[in-house]
């Protein structure tokens, strides 16, 4: 309407200016409601295809959207693993700190297998205090077994020599017994040896390797009965919090509330632009916003960030093929937009809904002398225009409340 109005100044308004006083022509003699279009005809010509341009300039140039939201931040507060409620520390609207307990699971379960693993761990201690005992014993029969094969020799050894010196005397039947009690003996001491090695080396691999297994054990068997005490992650906000004493929940079905941590929104909106406007959004553009939550209100921003692609073009695996005529509705540019000046976007609830415009500046190009006049001329009605859909935006910022509270019947 207000582009119509122009238009109208300066085609409609000196084409009845010119008839009417050059021309003679009378209002509702020569000029009547029935003989508008013919009387007028080049001035609403005119006035209809400027008003297309303006109103196409406008939009291209100065890109408005309604879809502008302050989006915010939520983590689910899930178990690791499906339980029983037996404890809830918190209640809903609480305010937490990282690591605060929420609420306990039962953990019966899991405190048995830690007592388990707890006992296995003592019969570990207990196991490599016997081996130590037994490698004691050890030394002492590798020492009786030494000290009995020396006696088999040094009797070996006085037999042959009396046998030696007089045959009569000993006989041979009695040397090679004494000859197979040393070699006995021998192996015994071999044996003794052997069997201190083997408890030498469960005290050196084995058994620290058990009592590994059984410390492994009971850190498995802790950090399943700490999963049990559901923790905050990060300060914020409990919300839809309502747990109590023995519910179950599941953490892929049934989640316990919301966590909002502190900080969750950025004073910024994410705004959704056509995509024939891709080609003027820019970083460092101007842009006002007006939110539902902040009526009569203009807040100057300015575009931070313009991401680079389409979600609406996202594609992922599947076991059907992709036919692109299935993507009807073109996504849009997403846009990020922050306040101009600090503390604009303060008093605004994160989530809100707002209506956003971002303007064109080209006042550095303006600058440049070698720009030619067509040129000049077209940016600077370029830039000028830009005043229409700011007046725009205000109008939706005074009328915001009465359509929003009257005529669409919302209280």
């Amino acid at each position: 309407m207000i582009e119509l109005l122009l238009c109208s100044v300066v085609t409609i308004l000196p084409d009845f200016l010119y008839r009417r006083f050059v021309q003679g022509k009378r209002l509702g003699k020569e000029i009547t409601i029935y003989s508008v279009w013919f009387e007028l005809r080049y001035g609403i010509t005119f006035c209809i295809a400027l008003t297309i341009a303006l109103f196409t300039m406008i939009l291209y140039f100065h890109p408005s959207t309604n879809a502008a939201v302050s989006f915010f931040r939520t983590v689910a507060i899930l178990p690791e693993g499906s339980g029983r409620v037996e404890l809830v520390h918190v209640k809903s609207r609480d305010l937490v700190k990282a690591g605060q307990p929420l609420f306990e699971l039962d953990s019966s379960q899991q405190r048995a297998a830690l007592d388990t693993a707890r006992k296995r761990l003592a019969e570990a201690d207990a196991a490599i205090e016997l081996a130590k005992s037994q490698l004691a014993v050890s030394d002492a029969q590798i020492g009786e077994a030494q000290s009995a094969y020396q006696q088999a020799l040094d009797e070996l050894a006085t037999k042959t020599e009396l046998r030696q010196r007089n045959a009569s005397t000993v006989s041979e039947r009695e040397v090679e017994r004494l000859q197979n009690l040393a070699n006995g003996r021998q192996a015994g001491v071999s044996a003794a040896i052997a069997s201190k090695q083997t408890i030498a080396t469960q005290i050196s691999s084995v058994l620290p390797a058990q009592k590994a297994s059984a410390e492994a054990q009971l850190q498995e068997a802790q950090v399943a009965l700490d999963k049990t005490v559901v923790r905050a992650g990060i300060d914020g906000i409990v919300e839809q919090f309502g747990l109590r004493k023995g519910d179950v929940v599941n953490p892929l079905m049934r989640p316990a509330g919301v966590l909002i941590p502190a900080g969750a929104g950025q004073a910024r909106l994410i705004a959704g632009f056509n995509q024939i406007e891709a080609q003027v959004l820019r970083r460092g553009m101007l842009a006002e916003a007006t939110c539902i939550s902040k009526p009569m209100t203009i807040i100057p921003m300015v575009v931070a960030d313009v991401q680079d692609l389409i979600a609406a073009g996202q594609l992922r695996a599947t076991d059907q093929l992709i036919d692109a005529q299935q993507a009807t509705v073109p996504g849009t540019v997403t846009v990020y937009l922050e306040p101009l000046y600090e503390g604009g976007f303060d008093d605004v609830p994160l989530g809100s809904t707002c209506i956003a415009n971002a303007y064109t500046d080209n006042h550095d190009i303006l600058a440049n002398e070698q720009v030619s006049t067509p040129r000049w001329l077209f940016l600077h009605v370029v830039d000028t225009v830009g005043v229409v859909h700011a007046i725009v935006l205000r109008i939706h910022a005074l009328l915001l409340p009465f359509q929003t509270l009257v005529f669409s019947g919302g209280h």
